[in-house]
């Protein structure tokens, strides 16, 4: 005699169990003041003035606020004197150098930063500038300065991989493995691998570029036994600290420029 099964009820699976997808904060379809804040026309609000004027246009009508913006419409922004006064400006980039042992920005009361130190020396064009690329108080080198906020979720949100490069001076020597296991690409915390290059240049010191968005740059050395004793940027995409002075800058202008917006996608 075989005895009958107990049979398991069914449960219909419950979508709440499965892990939501994340959202892409630049998919398509967006609203239209989200879409001119991210090709450098405006910010969203000023994105948002530009409508009011009635000088953007969707698919060859007038723009109202609110309007969503698909991959295949087309967007035009009608450059007459009273908007371009009121709410365009040309981009300006400079090349700076911060000193190690301050900080790149400091709003505390009594304290200056670097930002807040350089300004000072920087012609009138750069009085509203911003800078993109934040480097460790005690860290020093190349930071990008500008008034174009497009460049800043290029460089730095994670879904974009662009390669940086620094100079390190180590504590101990390096280990022998150390050049090896970092170009065999690093992995912080589960996430994706991170690519780096190394050219060792002497017992306690090398070049690494890398492609971390997040500047984990000590983090990483310090996985492989490197105890950083000086950390200096040396390079953003093409553009190249070269000569420039601590505390000093120069403009990044023609071919240089076109090279960088270019690396960008811009």
């Amino acid at each position: 005699m075989v005895s009958a099964m107990r049979k398991t009820p069914y449960r219909q699976p419950d979508r709440r169990d499965a892990p939501v997808p994340a959202k892409d904060p630049d998919a398509f379809p967006m609203r239209i003041n989200k879409y001119l804040a991210l090709k450098g026309y405006a910010t969203r609000r000023g994105a948002d003035e530009l409508i009011e004027r009635k000088i953007v246009t969707l698919n060859g009508r007038l723009a109202v606020l609110g309007d969503k913006v698909t991959e295949k419409d087309i967007v035009e922004v009608r450059k007459n004197k009273g908007a371009r006064s009121a709410f365009s400006q040309d981009y300006v980039y400079y090349a700076c150098n911060k000193p190690r042992g301050v900080p790149v920005l400091d709003t505390r009361k009594g304290t200056k930063g670097f930002i807040n130190t350089l300004v000072q020396a920087m012609p009138t064009e750069a009085k509203s500038l911003f800078p993109v690329g934040s480097l460790d108080p005690e860290a020093s080198g190349l930071i990008i300065f500008t008034n174009d906020r497009r460049i800043i979720d290029r460089l730095e949100n994670p879904k974009h991989a662009h390669v940086k490069q620094y100079h390190i001076e180590t504590i101990q020597p390096l280990r022998a493995n150390f050049k090896e296991k970092l170009e065999a690409g690093v992995s912080i915390d589960g996430g994706e691998a991170i690519s780096c290059r190394v050219m060792v240049q002497s017992p306690n010191s090398c070049y690494v570029s890398i492609t971390d968005p997040k500047n984990r740059i000590r983090q990483i050395c310090a996985l492989f036994g490197a105890e950083i004793a000086n950390l200096t940027r040396t390079s953003i995409l093409n553009i190249q600290l070269g000569k420039i002075e601590s505390n000093g800058f120069r403009k990044i202008t023609g071919e240089e420029l076109g090279l960088f917006l270019k690396n960008l996608g811009l």
